[in-house]
């Protein structure tokens, strides 16, 4: 009995580490960063499996959403609502595409990278719009980069 117990009470702590060990990603929505108008900054995020990434509306007017065809098998797609925060847990390796719906088209992308980028050649396919393509073509370049 006594040996449960310490098992239950060891596998308690090491889910709270791995819980604390978790890092939260800031990205803010912006109207002008570094990079011009109409930006998430930073725009090219590395995680490990299980941080979160939270979208802070600096500028409003924005929201964050994943991209269709953009996300790793098994990982849930978010929408934010305009000029609201959203936090996403990324649990699952692969590259996570990010868009602002009202900015899309005006390049208004992210990219994160979660782990093993396992659906990279998937993520390359997808059509972008506008200024969108430029950007995620160097995003995805990056990508490559770290290989």
């Amino acid at each position: 009995m006594k040996t449960l117990m310490g098992l239950g009470a060891c596998t308690a702590i090491l889910m709270l580490a791995g819980a604390v060990m978790a890092a939260d990603h800031q990205v803010q929505m912006l109207n002008k960063g570094d990079k011009g108008a109409m930006v998430f900054q930073p725009d090219f995020i590395v995680a490990a499996p299980g941080d979160t990434v939270t979208f802070v509306p600096t500028d409003k007017g924005h929201d964050a959403a994943s991209i269709d065809g953009m996300i790793p098998d098994g990982a849930e797609p978010f929408k934010g609502k305009i000029s609201k925060e959203i936090t996403v847990t990324v649990d699952k390796e692969g590259v996570y595409g990010v868009k602002c719906v009202p900015h899309y088209g005006l390049g208004m992308v992210a990219l994160i990278v979660v782990g093993n980028p396992t659906n990279l050649e998937q993520a390359k396919t997808v059509k972008q719009p506008g200024k969108a393509k430029a950007a995620f073509a160097d995003l995805l370049a990056q990508v490559e980069a770290k290989k």
